[in-house]
């Protein structure tokens, strides 16, 4: 900051009407400066939730689902609604999903039911990201951030592709090509499934969307929910908290449980609280 043509630093000496200004390089600036402070704009840290949609159709016939687009199961339906009962109270600014609509009733189930919505009457509404093949720009709904939630579809948040596996029963699938091959398909880092992709992959178009449209707004301070799938959430949690290429394809997320973190403003975790009935912990 520049005063008078000096450079000075500021320290923020707290009082909630008045900052007393203390110069730099040897200089001292004796003067009061009152200025109004809202506290609430400065934000300590904000929430960011991650959540596995609830159980699709094809989970429970134990199917290889990647990117068909299958419902919730009526179990799915039940998951999402208790996320949404443990999720009520957190005052969601922004919501992200997959363009699959398994993740997108997930996070529109939890935010209907929320106290925002419910109780303050805010609307969750999908908007169309600028790189949407299907947006023109003329059709956007720009939308009022003190009445609406907006909720944007990626496909950079979608499942993993697994090709030629897709539909098929993953015990049958087992049996035909030996549960170690099948294993090393879905619990490898870098070995694709055929005409699929690899975690190695999903990472790669997972993590950059996350670093660039979600993370800017945690850091920002505002409060995100993120409602996607196993592995592009197991991409996500790899750049969030610096798990191995080793230990993250074991990582299972249940379907329905969100995970609360606590981020500072300058992207460091400071709690992670699994918000579960049988694991319902602060790590």
């Amino acid at each position: 900051m520049a005063i008078e043509g000096r450079e000075i630093s500021v320290v923020v000496m707290l009082s909630l009407k008045s900052l007393i200004f203390l110069g730099g390089s040897g200089y001292f600036l004796n003067q009061t400066i009152e200025l109004t402070v809202d506290p609430s704009r400065f934000p300590v840290m904000a929430k960011l939730i991650l959540i596995r949609h609830g159980q699709s159709c094809w989970n429970a016939e134990n199917k290889f689902t990647g990117w068909v687009d299958v419902p919730l199961s009526h179990t799915g339906l039940k998951e999402a609604a208790l996320a949404a009962d443990r999720l009520k109270s957190i005052a969601v600014d922004v919501c992200f999903t997959s363009m699959l609509i398994r993740a997108i009733q997930t996070a529109m189930i939890c935010l209907v039911e929320s106290d925002a919505v419910r109780l303050h009457g805010k609307s969750p509404v999908i908007h169309h990201e600028a790189d949407d093949p299907d947006w023109h720009g003329w059709d956007a709904h720009r939308g009022d951030p003190q009445e609406e939630i907006p909720v944007f579809p990626s496909v950079a948040l979608d499942e993993r592709f697994y090709g030629d596996l897709q539909g098929l029963n993953k015990a049958k699938t087992a049996e035909r090509y030996g549960v170690e091959q099948v294993t090393l398909w879905r619990r490898s880092y870098s070995v694709r499934p055929p005409g699929g992709e690899s975690l190695e992959d999903t990472v790669a178009r997972t993590v950059p969307y996350f670093q660039r449209r979600i993370m800017t707004h945690v850091i920002a301070g505002e409060n995100v929910l993120v409602a996607a799938h196993g592995n592009s959430l197991r991409s996500i949690l790899m750049n969030l908290e610096h798990m191995s290429q080793e230990v993250i394809p074991l990582l299972e997320l249940a379907t329905g449980v969100p995970i609360a973190y606590e981020i500072s403003l300058n992207g460091k975790i400071v709690s992670k609280m699994i918000m579960d009935d049988q694991a319902s912990l602060v790590v």
